[in-house]
């Protein structure tokens, strides 16, 4: 536990020190008005080299203040939720103030997505190992536990896989086929609704696991969604399931609350 703080107080301290350049905060608020945006578009906004945005942004991303995504040669950069609700998490909660508007402001911009571009994208540490965090989302018992729903497949490149009901009734509300399998660090699968037309609104689902230090970063990516109401379906739904996956793994016990139907968007 020592350790994870540690591990927790380091991230902090490079959160702390990105934002106390007045160019990093100026690019976060450049990716506040419009997330998402490519090392070009954002040097457009600025009166600097290029050298020196790519400076910035990669303390930014070093300090898990923005995520990038690669869409064909260029790279995408994100806002991420992720380091300031641990801020809210360890400081703000204790004396229970509300939680601030600003922070649902970044949240909802950082899952704000264009049609050319991912849909969702989500990055949260959970302490644990790539092993533990792949067999959670992979084995059926588990997913049961956190998610309502049982993930079912022998996640094989090419097969099916199934987002089955554990009320007994066995059924699927989620079906798909396993894109890319390569334990315990990617899982890519396609999402469709059962009852649909076949091969109309299909999305796909990324996990990238990585060894982060003492802990694990898990990187979600929704993509190819049908619209903006599916997104904020999707968004939602996501923030929620990961939420109790990070709880289930680190304390083994799940969040008390109800499980969650994930949209297929």
């Amino acid at each position: 536990m020592l350790a994870y703080c540690e591990v927790v107080d380091d991230r902090m301290n490079a959160v702390f020190k990105a934002l106390a350049d007045p160019t990093r905060r100026l690019l976060l608020d450049r990716l506040f008005v419009v997330n998402g945006q490519s090392l070009g578009e954002l040097c457009d906004s600025l009166d600097m080299s290029r050298q020196a945005v790519t400076q910035h942004l990669d303390a930014l991303e070093d300090a898990n203040l923005i995520s990038t995504v690669r869409q064909g040669r260029s790279k995408l950069h994100y806002l991420n939720p992720v380091a300031l609700e641990e801020i809210r998490e360890r400081w703000i909660n204790k004396f229970e103030v509300p939680r601030l508007n600003a922070l649902s402001a970044v949240k909802r911009l950082a899952e704000e997505a264009m049609a050319d571009k991912p849909s969702f994208v989500y990055v949260t540490y959970i302490a644990s190992t790539p092993e533990n965090v792949w067999k959670a989302l992979t084995d059926a018992q588990a997913t049961a536990e956190y998610w309502g729903h049982s993930n079912v497949s022998d996640w094989q490149p090419g097969s099916t896989w199934e987002h089955r009901r554990i009320d007994g009734s066995n059924i699927a509300d989620v079906v798909g086929t396993v894109v890319e399998s390569n334990p315990p660090s990617r899982l890519v699968t396609t999402w469709a609704d059962p009852n649909g037309e076949p091969g109309v609104d299909i999305s796909r689902v990324s996990f990238d696991i990585e060894a982060f230090d003492a802990i694990v970063r898990l990187t979600v990516k929704h993509t190819d969604l049908a619209d903006e109401s599916a997104r904020m379906e999707v968004a939602g739904g996501w923030s929620a399931v990961l939420s109790n996956l990070k709880s289930y793994l680190e304390t083994g016990h799940t969040l008390p609350v109800a499980p969650w139907e994930m949209p297929v968007g």
